[in-house]
């Protein structure tokens, strides 16, 4: 199993209308979805489309977000997560284990913002970095 290309970085915010307007106003980043809330996944999402990628911004729903332990140790925010697309999630999922990763949760993949499954690999695994590996989209 290889990660395909890099889809999106994930960026938790305690205000995403602000972030949003941010990145448009300092780097001409003005392709935005609208926020919508994901009350599943506990967050408020946004996409920022840049020339290479997207941008995740995400704000906590209420206070079992799993964002807002992020937002507690970084209450100003900062990047969250990194996205790779994957052929083939439960053998991306089957590959992490077998390499001594730490896949979160119970390893089910589930459907993220995108609508398509995701799997998170603990940043243990990875140098401090929350690695999302969501499948890949039909475009």
């Amino acid at each position: 199993m290889r990660i395909g290309r890099l889809n999106h970085i994930g960026i938790a915010t305690p205000d995403i209308e602000a972030t949003r307007d941010t990145y448009a106003a300092l780097y001409g980043a003005d392709a935005a979805t609208p926020v919508k809330d994901f009350p599943k996944l506990g967050v408020k999402v946004c996409f920022v489309s840049i020339e290479n990628t997207e941008l995740e911004l995400l704000q906590p729903l209420g206070p079992d977000s799993p964002v807002n332990k992020f937002l507690e140790k970084n209450p100003k925010g900062g990047q969250h997560h990194m996205c790779f697309e994957v052929d083939d999630i439960i053998a991306a999922r089957d590959a992490m284990r077998e390499r001594g990763a730490t896949v979160l949760g119970t390893g089910v993949p589930y459907i993220g913002a995108h609508g398509v499954p995701v799997i998170f690999v603990h940043p243990k695994d990875t140098h401090g970095v929350l690695v999302e590996l969501m499948a890949k989209p039909e475009h």
